[in-house]
C-alpha cells in the first residue's frame, strides 16, 4: 500500500516567498539580547554606585571621629559623595552620604 498525500502544491505559489523569515527571527533575538545587555549594564553600574557610596560613608565616618564634621565632609567630597547627615553621639559618629543617588550609612567609634 502507498500512502496518499492530501497535500497539494499550489502552482501559483512562489517558492521564494518565505525568504528572509529567518533574518527577521535573528534580528528579533539580537534586539532582545541587546536590551537584556543594556539592563544588566545599568544594574551593574547601580551596584557600583551603591558600593562607592558605602566606601565614602565608611571613610567619612572614620574621618569624622578624628576631625569632626568638617573632616567627614571633606573626605566624602574627595570620594565624590555628599554628606547628607552627620551625628556625633558620645564616642560614636554616624554619617549618611549620597553618591549618584545611592545612599549609605556608616558608624565609627573612638572607643577601643
Amino acid at each position: 500500500m502507498h500512502a496518499v498525500s492530501n497535500v497539494r502544491k499550489d502552482p501559483h505559489r512562489d517558492p521564494n516567498q518565505d525568504r528572509g523569515q529567518a533574518l527577521m527571527l535573528v534580528l528579533a533575538v539580537v534586539a532582545l539580547l541587546a536590551v537584556m545587555l543594556m539592563a544588566m549594564a545599568r544594574f551593574g553600574a547601580r551596584l557600583v554606585d551603591i558600593e562607592q557610596a558605602q566606601v565614602a560613608a565608611d571613610s567619612a565616618a572614620l574621618a569624622g571621629v578624628v576631625q569632626g564634621e568638617s573632616g567627614a565632609v571633606e573626605l566624602a567630597e574627595r570620594n565624590g559623595a555628599t554628606v547628607v547627615q552627620f551625628r556625633q553621639v558620645g564616642d560614636d559618629v554616624i554619617v549618611v552620604v549620597e553618591y549618584r543617588g545611592a545612599r549609605a550609612t556608616a558608624r565609627a567609634t573612638r572607643a577601643p
